[in-house]
């Protein structure tokens, strides 16, 4: 059994100090990884994520993370990224990892993502430069993401995201901000390289739980929706297919 924790928009600020550090005190009984689904700061400031460094300070789990359009902000994802890094996290960005997890090979593979909508209500890569640049964005991280997950030779396979890659995950938000939400490209990259469970954030007004064309079980970890520091996502082995259990709250 592979337990996962995750959680994406914690916000944090300077003076968020303790807030989430005693439930992160519980991970290493309740599961064997953590990822961060971005959105990890309120505004993109390196005191916020130094803050947010704290409360995961002397955790004894692989901690892993991909950043969100707020650490993009002011400009300062590089030192964001060092500050992270600095304290044991690893920050994905069309790269993978794998881990050893109670004997299982567990594979990870992490993006951002980005916006462009949903099939019947998608930008297309036509016009104006503009509109061409966000696009083509979205489209060149959805290939990096499928090559990172296509390349994992592992038991386990999960992909990290802060934009959703399905409209699933989306509903209880305002359908006219879905393009701004996520894009059905990494959902199409991931249905082709193979995942057995996919985790975002960005949704605050989202739904938990949805599912990609291809089947893939999709997770909305935002923290508005979960309600709590973290969930954690159980998998077990059965005739050589990772096969999603029940979550623990």
């Amino acid at each position: 059994m592979i337990r996962i924790a995750a959680v994406g928009d914690t916000h944090f600020g300077i003076d968020s100090h303790g807030t989430l550090r005693r439930a992160f005190e519980q991970l290493p009984d309740l599961a064997d990884v953590f990822l961060l689904a971005g959105d990890l700061t309120r505004i993109g400031h390196v005191d916020e994520i130094r803050a947010l460094v704290d409360e995961l300070a002397d955790l004894p789990v692989p901690r892993l993370a991909v950043l969100g359009n707020h650490e993009f902000h002011p400009g300062q994802a590089g030192p964001i990224i060092e500050h992270l890094e600095g304290a044991g996290i690893a920050v994905l960005e069309v790269s993978a990892t794998v881990l050893d997890l109670r004997r299982t090979r567990v594979g990870i593979a992490g993006s951002k993502g980005f916006g462009g909508g949903f099939a019947g209500a998608c930008g297309s890569d036509f016009g104006e430069p503009e509109m061409k640049a966000f696009v083509r964005h979205t489209r060149q991280l959805a290939d990096h993401l499928h090559q990172a997950l296509e390349h994992l030779d592992t038991d386990v396979r999960l992909a990290l995201l802060h934009y959703a890659p399905v409209k699933d995950t989306l509903r209880g938000e305002r359908a006219e901000i879905y393009p701004f939400l996520g894009s059905y490209l990494l959902g199409e990259a991931i249905d082709h390289a193979g995942a057995d469970l996919v985790l975002h954030g960005h949704a605050h007004h989202g739904a938990e739980h949805g599912v990609t064309p291809g089947g893939i079980p999709v997770r909305n970890v935002a923290l508005p929706v979960i309600g709590q520091a973290f969930n954690v996502y159980s998998f077990e082995e059965r005739e050589d297919r990772a096969v999603l259990g029940t979550v623990a709250r």
